[in-house]
């Protein structure tokens, strides 16, 4: 009998606590829904469906644009910091060099090499899709501007006399004079094609590289020198430069960070000296 009292009491408040909850959903003054289930209330906001729908809605537009990247990309204004060079493979003793620069040999165009810069200015480059995004063509135009000082006083004649042969190179020995600057620019309008290997292209910052060519043309050419007596003296001409320069050019990019190099394919001059010009620096691009 204790048994079957303490069951049905046991039933009874059970039923008691039942009877207590309300599952029942209200209508808040608000426009809020609620929910009250024994002592706790549920509320949920007017409208956080239709949120969470459009939150969906632009989180899969925002995917496919970003695994799906334009066939076609255009990079405006990218700049290159870097230094030039050249290997000088010039016979100093051969009779064309002599009458280029008479009494010269290899020291006579040391560079300074911390201060001997290369500084690129690419107008546009553009990034065409070829394979799945991972194969592109890329091209560009722009100008491409080289400074090489030398630690000695050479200077390059403006206006040579009309003779084939003529000397352009002397060396300055003038008593009392020093040198501040004496350096030799050579500007080119360049177009540069390369074939582009793009590994992660959906990714923003990517890890690739780029190999081709370049095809150069010289606009401007002029040696600037700065002395303790002259001041600043220019000359302009080309100075026997090679109006045409082709280099084999090539980027490296590991993710934010772009490298650039450029080995010409020949010698910067077309008489008397035998020097391969090179560039190599750094690269601000999108791509």
């Amino acid at each position: 009998m204790k048994r079957t009292i303490t069951l049905c009491l046991a039933l009874c408040t059970l039923m008691t606590s039942f009877a207590q909850t309300d599952t029942t959903g209200q209508q808040h003054p608000s426009g809020e829904d609620t929910i009250r289930i024994g002592g706790m209330i549920i509320i949920r906001k007017k409208g956080a469906k239709n949120k969470k729908e459009d939150d969906t809605k632009e989180y899969k537009l925002k995917k496919r644009r970003h695994t799906n990247p334009s066939n076609l990309k255009t990079n405006w204004w990218i700049f290159d910091l870097g230094f030039s060079n050249f290997a000088d493979n010039t016979n100093y003793s051969s009779a064309a060099t002599q009458a280029y620069a008479p009494g010269s040999n290899a020291s006579w165009f040391d560079l300074k090499n911390g201060k001997s810069r290369n500084v690129n200015v690419w107008i546009f480059m553009q990034k065409l899709n070829v394979a799945k995004h991972v194969v592109n063509l890329k091209y560009g135009l722009g100008l491409e501007l080289n400074n090489y000082h030398f630690k000695n006083h050479i200077r390059f004649d403006a206006d040579p006399p009309p003779i084939s042969n003529a000397p352009i190179v002397m060396l300055d020995n003038t008593p009392g004079r020093t040198y501040k600057k004496d350096k030799l620019a050579a500007d080119y309008l360049t177009v540069p094609v390369m074939l582009n290997f793009d590994f992660m292209p959906r990714k923003r910052n990517t890890i690739g590289f780029s190999a081709g060519v370049s095809v150069g043309y010289l606009y401007s050419a002029r040696n600037k020198t700065i002395t303790s007596d002259e001041k600043k003296q220019k000359a302009k001409d080309d100075f026997g430069l090679e109006k045409w320069k082709l280099s084999y050019i090539a980027e490296l990019t590991l993710g934010p960070v772009r490298f650039y190099g450029s080995y010409s394919f020949k010698n910067m001059f077309s008489r008397g000296m035998n020097m391969t010009p090179y560039t190599f620096g750094f690269r601000l691009s999108r791509f």
